[in-house]
């Protein structure tokens, strides 16, 4: 009997490997700790790549740039970017495609006994922008603030740096206030810091649609055509994925060592702001997107959008029915 046991472990592995081996493989290029790897982790552990026909392989980068350049290079399959810079790309002649992948923003923070209760109280002061002068989040709000009638990038004192550098500078208490990537102000909001302006507010505000998820998966079109089949099983890992991470306290548990959480309340934060960011559909709001792009346009120019002043054909990925 123990004989028979062994020899069905021994062909279920033969299986499993000769499934893997079979399966094509699928190489993504991604920050190292960025919060994507989380869901990636989880696709991994219960092998959601194997079972849709792919074998998924992560290789972490220093940073975005580097990420894109071996996306273009041929060097990586799949990178993750936001979908303004995929329709740069495309209306530059680049067949990119972008997957929706998260609806997740931040917002503007501030100590929470700051003195600070509106926009126009930032008169003066020193703000934190993670991402640079076209940081998207940045943008929204000046167009917000100039509806209202305040010029934001005039009335204040703006200081762009790299994300953990803010979260540190606005701890240490050398900032009015900051926007930072949404893990970032999960963090802050952990450390008591509130939230003074919410991106997705705004947007809708300014008739956008806040469910247009803005960072997403981009795949090239070549790959897209010739191998359906590997995008749709991507595709779908990560909407398996998402399903265990949007209802499973059990899989965060198992992240948690990954996610660098110091407390409980910043782990807390962390899974509360990744639920929240998993869109509800995997349709894209056309209207929706191209009202945001117009005033991507407005306020980033032609150094954010190029070329791309209308919403490209074949932009968003669109899962067979």
């Amino acid at each position: 009997m123990r004989a028979f046991f062994g020899l069905i472990s021994m062909v279920a592995a033969i299986m499993i490997s000769a499934s893997a081996n079979a399966s094509e493989t699928l190489r993504i290029a991604v920050l190292k700790f960025g919060t994507v790897n989380w869901e990636l982790n989880t696709i991994k552990h219960h092998e959601l790549d194997l079972k849709n026909g792919f074998d998924l392989q992560v290789q972490g980068m220093a940073n975005g740039a580097a990420a894109k350049i071996a996306f273009q290079g041929g060097e990586a399959d799949v990178i993750v970017s936001d979908w303004i810079w995929v329709a740069r790309q495309r209306a530059d002649g680049k067949d990119f495609v972008f997957i929706p992948y998260s609806t997740s923003v931040g917002g503007l923070l501030v100590p929470g006994d700051s003195p600070v209760q509106t926009l126009t109280d930032l008169q003066g002061r020193k703000i934190g922008i993670a991402g640079g002068p076209l940081d998207k989040s940045w943008l929204i709000l000046q167009a917000y603030s100039a509806a209202q009638g305040f010029d934001i990038k005039a009335e204040t004192e703006q200081v762009f740096g790299a994300p953990p550098l803010l979260f540190k500078k606005a701890l240490q208490g050398e900032l009015d206030g900051e926007i930072n990537f949404w893990h970032f102000g999960a963090k802050l909001k952990a450390k008591g810091f509130r939230e003074v302006f919410s991106v997705v507010e705004a947007a809708a505000e300014l008739g956008l649609d806040p469910k247009t998820p803005l960072l997403g998966y981009v795949v090239k079109g070549e790959m897209l055509r010739e191998n359906p089949d590997l995008v749709a099983g991507f595709a779908q890992a990560s909407r398996d994925a998402k399903a265990i991470l949007a209802t499973s306290d059990e899989e965060w548990e198992r992240l948690r060592p990954v996610m660098k959480a110091k407390d409980d309340t910043a782990f807390a934060a962390l899974v509360s702001g990744f639920r929240a960011g998993i869109p509800t559909s995997t349709e894209v709001n056309l209207e929706g997107a191209s009202r945001f792009l117009e005033l991507m346009a407005e306020f980033g120019g032609e150094e954010l959008v190029g070329k791309a002043t209308t919403l490209p054909e074949g932009l968003f990925y669109e899962p067979a029915s």
